[in-house]
């Protein structure tokens, strides 16, 4: 169960990034409800909505992300920025190339980049990344980081099966989904801070 290893890693080193974890069994989307704790001011920077069953996920451009119970990462980053919108130009792109870092770093396989916020293998996609920034003036008031990312999933539906992959479809093998997440948030985390985006 992710909540159990969520619970035994929460109390970690990191500064910021995933210091903060809200875990919910099941719900309709992590981004929704990021938004609503973000706009209420109730959570501290880089605090992290993750579930285990995301019933209504939102990809880019308001489309479905369908997920498996308890076989995939879905959560959102909620953070705070210290910067400027036009330091966050690349910031999708980026997250992109840390998930496959992070995949190469734990288990040497190479994953790929399709732009701007795909994670793909053998052309189907393996995870996808949502970024939205809400402003007041010519300030940012949070960033939203949503990111889904298919770990152990072995079906799709009729109208993914052709496009969508897992990282057990494509290696045969099951993935811990926390030591994935882990290496993620460490290298994340190291981004912007040296970014200076907090």
């Amino acid at each position: 169960m992710l909540e159990q290893k969520l619970e035994k890693n929460s109390n970690n080193n990191k500064k910021i990034i995933g210091k903060k974890r809200i875990y919910f069994e099941e719900m309709d989307s992590t981004q929704i409800k990021a938004r609503e704790l973000a706009e209420a001011k109730s959570v501290e920077n880089g605090s992290i909505i993750i579930t285990d069953n995301q019933t209504k996920g939102i990809g880019t451009h308001d489309r479905k992300w369908y997920t498996t119970k308890a076989k995939n990462l879905t959560f959102t980053m909620i953070i705070y920025p210290e910067c400027s919108i036009q330091k966050l130009n690349t910031l999708t792109y980026d997250i992109a190339k840390i998930i496959t870092n992070t995949i190469y770093t734990l288990y040497n396989y190479k994953l790929e980049i399709k732009k701007p916020n795909d994670i793909v293998y053998n052309g189907r996609k393996m995870g996808g990344i949502l970024t939205q920034i809400t402003t007041s003036g010519d300030k940012i008031k949070y960033l939203l980081i949503g990111i889904g990312f298919n770990v152990n999933q072995t079906e799709f539906n009729d109208e993914l099966k052709d496009i969508a992959t897992s990282m057990q479809i494509e290696f045969n093998k099951e993935f811990d989904r926390e030591e994935i997440l882990t290496e993620f948030l460490y290298k994340f985390e190291q981004y912007i801070l040296q970014k200076r985006i907090i």
